[in-house]
């Protein structure tokens, strides 16, 4: 079974489990995370909503992300990934959320931002937490590594709350 498939599944039962209620914020998988939750029947039961904001200014006019935090940190930080998945939380009826913010390439490089590189934010009620990570390999595994890393991520964040 497909790793990514296998993941939304546990992804979707902890949910259920808990009756809540998932939104994404992306960026970088471009709605692949949701795609991927949405390609489980029964998924309407466990996920509300999923954003994808490309833009900078789809950041803050969609999920009310800082124009001033992205200037001053960037659209791939830890910071903007925080304001992302709390923007999806207050934007929607979910009770927990995920967001992916990156640089899948194979342009887009700055200075401490190496293709590969990728924020992510995972937030409940006022509780949101972040990981920065750099994956290896072309467009499309780094976009694969980061939709699996969401996920896994979800899952623990959920087993903390």
């Amino acid at each position: 079974m497909d790793d990514i498939r296998k993941l939304a599944e546990e992804v979707g039962l902890a949910l259920q489990k808990k009756s809540w209620l998932l939104s994404t914020a992306e960026s970088v998988t471009g709605g692949g995370i949701a795609q991927a939750i949405t390609d489980i029947a029964g998924s309407s039961e466990w996920f509300d909503c999923g954003f994808v904001t490309y833009s900078n200014s789809s950041k803050t006019e969609c999920l009310n992300v800082s124009a001033a935090l992205i200037a001053q940190h960037g659209a791939v930080s830890e910071e903007v990934a925080a304001e992302l998945a709390a923007g999806a939380l207050a934007n929607t009826d979910s009770h927990v959320s995920l967001s992916t913010t990156g640089i899948a390439g194979p342009t887009g490089a700055v200075p401490g931002k190496p293709v590969g590189t990728v924020c992510f934010g995972w937030a409940a009620g006022h509780d949101v937490h972040t990981e920065r990570l750099v994956f290896a390999g072309d467009r499309d595994a780094v976009r694969r590594q980061t939709t699996i890393h969401a996920l896994k991520g979800l899952l623990r964040f959920m087993e903390q709350h």
